[in-house]
């Protein structure tokens, strides 16, 4: 099925099923513990061995020699997997080097062997005894000290320019009645998911099954195939549920990689899980990012300027951060330019993590916003609303499909009571606290592409849909249930939802904001072919045939749906594909992030003590779980504001703080209530189902609010993340 003009009427529209609050298909198996992850398929692969893996003890150099004799003779060990014995590997190019020392070392932690045994304890054990001589070279570590020599990135994620121009904006800045020109840095972050890394891999004959963690299907099979030199069709990746990924599993990581080639060296199944400690230096993070925004306007508050100039750093072959994006699409100005930058770094890779670009991206353009509507003596919120756009700011003659920004600025303000802002930071007090209040806007791509979908009605009235998408807890399932559900008729509880299989038809999978759209198109289109193929059997014109209260309908006649399935299952598979509705119109999610916080004038403690999201993302396949996407996001916010850095050891080139001891993420003393209000909108140009992706937007904003609230708080800016009492403790207003 191809969708290439916006959406009319059609079955999702009668809102049944969609659009209402239901619980989360897997909420039981997950609060039970029955819910099977990764490391836990117990009953379906026999005889397993385990995998432990050594990393790299030096951040820059080669090995020169691996004594694995002591390893190899150690209790229960079946085998030592390095570099000499893995076997060829594929083309798969970055994807490849990254993996396994050979013999070179890229960063600190890099997988240099795996050793299987017959418990975890033994493979433990004898990975200690392993001895690694390493030649040590110089590394580079520090972003800051390579911003000069960092060439513009050779290409952004996904496509797109990594430097871009309208209008003139050099003397269009330099004539700027009103300036800003700061530089904001965020430093990286780690994924931190509950789920490790962890994977178990089996082969028969040439074919390799992974029961792993991963939230993209398409990507892990492809790249699995490349990196162990075979067809990508001798790939079976399994992963029903994911205990968190925020885009660090997007694809392959070591723990897949190397449980496949130390089960083909083996010859034994292998089941491997990362160590927390390895994790943050093993796998991938958001990278450290330096950002110069310079902001022009007039006296009466238009942007005439807009420059975002940013810095991140990677491996060799590794992608930029691409904090550009937001400040591209978000606000009116005639005068633009925009520039990535990416130096390389020899840490770990630096790669997709919740809201790729735009979070980090927002965390200076909404600050920087911020400080201009104070210069200009205006309100940020009507700052904000009169530098609005209706069509893309850098192509005037692509209307945006949908654009409630406004709303979601005015709607916020009326529910946060930002009328009663003092506008004068540092002014309002509650005993020993300094109290502040911020906003930012928000704002984050909704893409969408090809998904698939099989589904079958039984002879018990069962409608079956399967699909490779994954549930990284979001709701897949869930929403998977409810498009079935509206499409065919019948109540929730008679569809059954399978994910997370790639022998099943494929889709972009759970990364990006595009998950949610995209499956439940797919799902959309296989429906519409189930529906035919069912009026066709019971004799109606499928043009006209209503399915409705587990009957179909037209006219004055109507049969149970479940008569269709007399002589057998119905079965059938289809694929939604779309046009160039994306290119002819700019397609976003839109928010406004308002935060009200209290700073300790004695302590610099900083406390959250209320927040609002007000977002735009189409029709809202179910709020229960929309919102609890929001709010995980807003979470997530918070942490980057106030607390999460991976601190970099400057002279041995790791980050020091690899764990989750060390590295601070909120907990529940942190977050305080939490509000979340949905615009009303649908948007035919996305989908037929209308529905946009809001997981990201909930980050996106998240973090300068609380910034912006802080320093309406303290009168103290501070434009290095995370905003740390030792950023401003010594500028604090005195008490009296």
């Amino acid at each position: 099925m191809k969708f290439d003009t916006p959406a009319g009427q059609n079955p999702t529209d009668r809102l049944a099923v969609i659009g209402q609050p239901h619980d989360r298909f897997e909420a039981k198996l997950k609060t039970t513990g029955t819910a099977t992850y990764a490391y836990e398929h117990h009953d379906v692969v026999q005889n397993v061995a385990y995998g432990y893996i050594l990393g790299a003890a030096i951040a820059k150099g080669r090995i020169t020699s691996i004594d694995t004799r002591l390893a190899d003779a150690a209790p229960g060990v079946l085998a030592v997997v390095t570099h000499r014995n893995a076997g060829p590997l594929g083309v798969g190019g970055f994807y490849v080097q990254r993996m396994l020392a050979a013999p070179e070392v890229d960063h600190y932690h890099q997988a240099v062997a795996v050793v299987v045994a017959e418990t975890f304890e033994q493979a433990r054990a004898a990975s200690s005894l392993i001895r690694v001589d390493y030649a040590r070279t110089t590394g580079r570590f520090v972003l800051a000290e390579q911003l000069d020599s960092a060439p513009v990135a050779p290409q952004m994620p996904f496509g797109g320019p990594t430097e871009t121009h309208v209008g003139d904006f050099e003397p269009a800045f330099a004539a700027a009645e009103v300036k800003v020109d700061e530089t904001y840095t965020v430093p990286d972050q780690a994924h931190a998911m509950m789920e490790p890394h962890a994977t178990i891999a089996r082969w028969d004959g040439d074919r390799v099954t992974c029961w792993t963690s991963i939230q993209q299907m398409n990507w892990g099979t492809r790249d699995l195939g490349l990196i162990l030199g075979i067809p990508r069709e001798n790939v079976r990746l399994i992963s029903p549920f994911i205990g968190g990924g925020f885009g660090g599993k997007g694809t392959v990581q070591t723990d897949l990689v190397l449980a496949a080639l130390a089960a083909r060296v083996a010859r034994r199944p292998v089941k491997i899980a990362l160590q927390r400690p390895i994790m943050f230096n093993n796998t991938i993070h958001r990278p450290k990012t330096i950002q110069r925004i310079r902001l022009g306007a007039s006296r009466d508050g238009k942007l005439t300027a807009v420059g975002h100039e940013s810095w991140s750093g990677n491996l060799t072959g590794g992608r930029t951060e691409p904090t550009t994006l937001s400040t591209r699409a978000l606000y009116a100005g005639p005068n633009r330019m925009t520039r990535v930058r990416l130096a390389t770094l020899d840490l770990a890779e630096g790669n997709a993590m919740r809201a790729p670009g735009e979070a980090p991206g927002q965390m200076a353009l909404e600050v920087a916003m911020d400080e201009m509507a104070e210069k200009l003596g205006m309100d940020p919120v009507e700052f904000r609303i009169l530098n609005d756009t209706q069509v893309d700011p850098e192509d005037a003659d692509r209307p945006f499909s949908s654009r409630p920004f406004v709303e979601c600025l005015r709607t916020g303000a009326e529910r946060f009571d930002w009328n009663e802002r003092n506008a004068r930071p540092g002014q309002v007090r509650d005993g020993h606290w300094l109290i502040g209040m911020g906003m930012a806007g928000a704002i984050r791509g909704a893409p969408i592409a090809k998904a698939g979908a099989r589904v079958r009605l039984d002879r018990q009235g069962v409608v079956t849909v399967e699909t490779d998408m994954t549930d990284i807890g979001t709701g897949s399932y869930t929403i998977v249930q409810q498009t079935a559900a509206e499409m065919m008729g019948v109540p929730l509880e008679k569809v059954v939802a399978r994910l997370g299989d790639s022998s099943f038809p494929e889709t972009p999978g759970s990364g990006g904001q595009q998950g949610a759209p995209s499956v439940t198109a797919g799902v959309y289109a296989a429906c519409m072919k189930l529906r035919e193929v069912i009026a066709q059997r019971l004799g109606f014109n499928a043009a006209e045939a209503e399915f409705i209260d587990s009957e179909v309908r037209s006219g004055n006649r109507s049969v149970p749906i479940i008569r269709a399935a007399d002589d057998g299952d119905v079965l059938v598979e289809d694929s939604m594909e779309f046009g160039d509705l994306a290119k002819r119109f700019a397609i976003q999610t839109f928010g406004a992030h308002f935060a009200e916080v209290g700073v300790n004038a004695f302590t610099g403690e900083i406390r959250v003590r209320r927040m609002l999201a007000v977002c735009a993302a189409g029709r809202i396949l179910n709020p229960k779980t929309a919102r609890s996407q929001v709010i995980g996001g807003m979470t997530m916010g918070i942490g980057a504001a106030l607390m999460e850095e991976m601190a970099v050891d400057k002279r041995f080139g790791f980050f020091v703080n690899h764990d989750l001891a060390g590295y601070e993420v909120p907990v529940h003393a942190d977050i305080p209530h939490l509000d979340v209000h949905f615009v009303d909108e649908v948007d035919p140009v996305i989908s037929p189902v209308k529905a946009k992706g809001v997981g990201e937007l909930g980050l996106t904003g998240v973090a300068p609010a609380v910034a912006n609230a802080v320093y309406n708080a303290t009168g103290v800016r501070v434009r290095h993340y995370p905003i740390t009492l030792d950023k401003f403790l010594d500028r604090l207003p005195a008490m009296t």
